[in-house]
């Protein structure tokens, strides 16, 4: 049996007001962790590669492109 069946059943084995004592507690728990948690930016990614595109006129890339586009 694994480890969160086993959990349940003895969860499922409490009273009700039990249950609801558990589940607080562990939803307290675990938002705790993800508070903690680094959020994360797409902000984060600016600028990065920026020196792949270093003298590259951006129109004349477009351009390019599109006409690869036709073979």
């Amino acid at each position: 049996m694994s480890t969160y069946s086993t959990v349940l059943t003895q969860v499922l084995k409490l009273a009700p007001d039990e249950q609801l004592r558990f589940i607080s507690e562990l939803f307290a728990h675990i938002r705790q962790r993800v508070i903690l948690s680094p959020k994360r930016s797409i902000l984060e990614l600016e600028g990065l590669g920026k020196e792949i595109w270093h003298g590259i006129e951006a129109q004349e890339y477009v351009n390019q492109e599109r006409d690869s586009w036709n073979g």
